[in-house]
C-alpha cells in the first residue's frame, strides 16, 4: 500500500532516493540496469526480492540463472539496503528497496516517475531452474512468447516492448534515451504496477 513505512520508518523513501540520486548522477546506465533487474525480478515470483538472494550450497538462485548474469546493480542495492537499516533496522524490505530504487533511477535520468506501493514482504525461495522457466528466452518461438507473457498478464503489445527493445534500452546513457526507450519504461511501469504483490 501507499505509505507502508510513514511511520515505521518515515525517512525510507528520502535515504533509497537520495543515494540513488547521486550515484545515477555519476553513472547513468545504472538506471537502466535497476530497472531491469526489477523487471526480471517481477518476472519470476513477483517483485518480492527473490532476485537478490545468493546461490548456497543447497542449489543455484534466480541470479545465477544464464539470464540474469548481465544483470548490474546488485551493489547498490545492498548500499542502500545498509543506509535503509542503519536508519530502520529489520523494517524496510530488500523488495521495497529494489522498487523504489528502480523508480528513482530512471527518474533521475528524466524518464517518468510513479508511486510505488510498498509493504512487500521478502521472498525467501529462489532458484536457478524457475528462472531459467519464467523468463523470456532467446529460443522461443513467437507463440511461446506469447503465453508466457500472457500468463503475466501482458499482452503481444507489451511483449513486443520489453522483448523488443529491453536490450536496446539497457545500453542507452541518460543523454541519448529515445522515445522508444520510454515506451519501455511506460509498458514496464504500467504491468509491474499491476501485479498484486507490487
Amino acid at each position: 500500500r501507499m505509505g507502508f513505512y510513514d511511520k515505521s520508518c518515515p525517512a525510507a523513501e528520502r535515504i533509497v532516493g537520495d543515494y540513488v540520486r547521486l550515484h545515477v548522477r555519476r553513472v547513468p546506465t545504472v538506471a537502466p540496469a535497476l530497472l531491469r533487474t526489477h523487471y526480471h525480478d517481477c518476472f519470476v515470483r513477483g517483485c518480492d526480492g527473490s532476485i537478490l538472494l545468493n546461490s548456497t550450497a543447497a542449489g543455484a538462485a534466480e541470479k545465477d540463472a544464464p539470464p540474469n548474469l548481465t544483470l548490474r546493480g546488485f551493489d547498490l542495492i545492498d548500499r542502500v539496503k545498509g543506509l535503509v537499516e542503519e536508519a530502520c533496522p529489520g523494517v524496510v524490505s530488500c523488495a521495497d528497496v529494489l522498487a523504489l530504487a528502480a523508480r528513482d533511477a530512471v527518474a533521475a535520468i528524466g524518464g517518468p516517475s510513479w508511486r510505488v506501493p510498498t509493504g512487500r514482504r521478502d521472498g525467501t525461495v529462489s532458484t536457478m531452474q524457475e528462472a531459467v522457466r519464467e523468463l523470456p528466452s532467446p529460443s522461443m518461438t513467437f507463440p511461446q512468447l506469447v503465453a508466457l507473457f500472457a500468463g503475466k498478464g501482458l499482452d503481444v503489445r507489451d511483449l513486443v516492448w520489453l522483448s523488443g527493445a529491453c536490450p536496446t534500452y539497457t545500453h542507452y546513457t541518460s543523454l541519448t534515451i529515445n522515445q522508444l526507450c520510454m515506451h519501455v519504461v511506460r509498458s514496464l511501469i504500467i504491468w509491474i504496477t499491476k501485479l498484486n504483490i507490487c
